[in-house]
């Protein structure tokens, strides 16, 4: 059974896209061989993107993964468009629903591959709902100084990771974490 996985870039400082949303930073570094997106894409069966990266990968990018993806993606917006969202070529449907129901949608249409949630807000939103797997960052040697953050909101507990492996890839250094205690640590 696929795994429900937050897949980011990540700047030094924090920030996962710069001011309006710019991404540019993140192809101007050398990410190496690319071997861990490479083995998402291959072991993604379906995305779950929320409107403003819909909306920055149809504005500026050659479509999910620089068009590598091809398969089903929904985007979690509410008052949705008619037309459903086309990605360079692709398209795929619009979710005005809770986040819960979202990702059933998303690992309905994965068939058992992973689902790769894009965005710092629906990010947010899953993680506090308890569906992340895995958290997958890729540290770009970059200070972005503004932007989007990874991960902020007001309140709550601390959501606990748990380190599964660490590579340098080029220029960054991909870190994967389990979402999460170890079981023997939970009460």
């Amino acid at each position: 059974m696929g795994k429900v996985l937050w897949h980011t870039p990540l700047s030094l400082d924090g920030f996962i896209a710069g001011p309006g949303d710019d991404l540019g930073w993140v192809f101007d570094v050398d990410g190496g061989s690319g071997q861990t997106a490479e083995e998402i894409v291959r072991s993604t069966g379906a995305l779950l993107v929320g409107r403003r990266t819909q909306d920055v990968e149809d504005r500026d990018q050659p479509g999910f993964y620089g068009g590598a993806f091809r398969g089903p993606f929904f985007v979690l917006r509410h008052d949705p468009p008619a037309q459903p969202p086309v990605v360079k070529g692709v398209t795929g449907q619009f979710l005005d629903t809770v986040i819960e129901d979202a990702v059933v949608r998303a690992k309905e249409a994965a068939a058992g591959a992973n689902v790769v949630v894009l965005g710092a807000n629906v990010a947010r939103q899953c993680l506090e709902a308890g569906l992340v797997d895995e958290i997958i960052v890729h540290i770009a040697p970059v200070l972005v100084g503004g932007g989007v953050r990874s991960f902020e909101r007001t309140g709550g507990a601390p959501i606990r990771l748990r380190m599964l492996s660490s590579q340098v890839e080029g220029e960054t250094m991909v870190l994967r974490y389990a979402v999460g205690q170890p079981p023997e640590h939970r009460r």
